[in-house]
């Protein structure tokens, strides 16, 4: 017999939305939304799990230990819950590569599962916004993605002040690297070491460094890398040749830089050569969003993976892209902004109340008709009858107006109250929809 005093949770590092944290996810979407489009990306989807095999390819079986994996009962076909979005979008690009515009320019709003310990910024189920422009190998495209990132954080109000944008490149870091001793088998180990390098201590960091074989040499440049940072309207040419790496390595960051410049971006970014995002299949350009005190993980990253599409199938095809999670972006907006940031749910077009007992039946017509004109209303589920109180739950809901059913109003009338002017009229029940519509039509509500 099941203990019907049991109690249950929701599964750790996964969270529940009640009204108000649903409103604020949908704030994000939708200012997520909103700024893609306007910068030109179609929206897509697809499934929340995928073969197995579509993350092994990429990632290797090592990745399987971080998926929610799965056999369904009698089949013997391994799936995942997508634990990120690229490995979905090449597999669609790669199945309609020759039909497909150039540039391809998409964006998704997923969710995303990972079977990993959960903390504070990431946890094992978050939706992400990725954007991704395909078949463009310039310059420009790494820009016209960085300026939809910035775009956004822009539109939540935050500014550069608040916020870098952190860039570097990987065929500098190769360089560098290469120029220092390590060999190319090393390389993909030494990536992810300096991918993990600020979250580690230096003893840490220095043992990690010797089990994959780096000679001191190395080490010492990795370090001078890592402290290598400019503001991003700096020469990069003239940087890197002052740490040692030649000039002509910086020439595809001096083309980013006249683009970004031209966007009008410069103000929020800065070269950053210790960012190089671990992953292996980026080829080129990377960058990583922070908050300026540093005190949360990235809010997003991306960058150039220019071979990941012919991986899967389809045509070498050049591409860019990011992902922005809502965990880490909420707490930077919640800490930034304030309950400014924090959009409560919507308030309705009209709240009807009544102030005395005997009208139940026409306040659900007054709902219905109003419904049926497209406008949000809802009406007072409370027994009490002072109008006073009725109003102030009104208030509370953020209602644009109140219709007050009232027994010292001529039969088929109502008083229709402007919340935010306080006047109120009386006004017949025919005319009531069409006169809200047109008030929120003349004051752009």
């Amino acid at each position: 017999m099941a203990d019907s005093t049991r109690r249950f949770q929701a599964p750790k590092g996964t969270r529940d939305f009640y009204p108000e944290e649903m409103a604020f996810r949908r704030h994000i979407e939708s200012t997520w939304r909103a700024v893609s489009i306007e910068h030109g990306f179609d929206e897509i989807e697809g499934p929340a799990f995928e073969h197995l095999d579509l993350y092994t390819v990429k990632s290797g079986e090592g990745i399987i230990s971080e998926l929610f994996s799965f056999t369904r009962a009698g089949g013997d076909v391994p799936y995942a819950l997508r634990p990120e979005f690229t490995p979905t979008l090449a597999r669609m690009y790669a199945s309609r590569a020759n039909s497909l515009p150039v540039p391809t320019k998409w964006f998704a709003i997923p969710t995303h599962f990972r079977a990993e310990r959960p903390q504070r910024g990431r946890l094992r189920e978050h939706v992400q916004w990725n954007i991704d422009m395909i078949g463009d190998p310039s310059a420009n495209a790494d820009a016209e993605v960085l300026a939809t990132c910035i775009g956004v954080l822009d539109r939540f109000g935050l500014s550069a002040r608040d916020m870098r944008v952190r860039l570097s490149h990987r065929d500098v870091i190769t360089l560098a690297l290469q120029n220092a001793g390590v060999q190319q088998p090393a390389m993909q180990a030494t990536f992810e070491l300096i991918d993990r390098r600020e979250k580690m201590g230096q003893e840490a960091f220095q043992e990690q460094a010797m089990t994959i074989g780096l000679e001191a040499s190395a080490i010492d440049r990795i370090e001078a890398l890592a402290r290598t940072t400019a503001d991003a309207s700096e020469d990069p040419c003239t940087i890197l040749e002052a740490i040692g790496v030649g000039a002509d390595a910086g020439e595809p960051l001096r083309q980013l830089q006249a683009c970004l410049e031209a966007y009008g971006l410069l103000d929020w970014c800065t070269w950053d050569f210790s960012i190089v995002r671990g992953l292996a299949y980026y080829t080129g350009m990377v960058f990583e969003v922070h908050e300026a005190t540093g005190s949360e993980r990235a809010v997003a990253g991306g960058g150039r993976y220019d071979n990941l599409i012919e991986l899967f199938g389809g045509p070498p095809t050049p591409a860019c892209g990011f992902g922005m999670g809502d965990v880490v972006l909420g707490l930077v907006l919640k800490d930034r902004c304030g309950d400014s940031q924090v959009d409560s749910m919507p308030g309705p077009d009209a709240f009807v109340i009544c102030d005395h007992d005997d009208e139940s039946m026409l306040v659900q017509r007054i709902l219905a008709s109003l419904w049926k004109h497209r406008l949000h209303a809802r009406r007072s589920y409370k027994s009490t009858r002072n109008v006073g109180k009725l109003l102030a739950d009104a208030d509370r809901c953020g209602a644009r107006f109140t219709v007050l059913v009232s027994s010292d109003e001529p039969e088929g009338s109502v008083v229709l109250r402007d919340m935010q002017s306080k006047n109120q009229e009386s006004i017949s029940i025919d005319q009531l929809a069409g006169c809200i519509r047109s008030r929120l039509s003349a004051t752009g509500d």
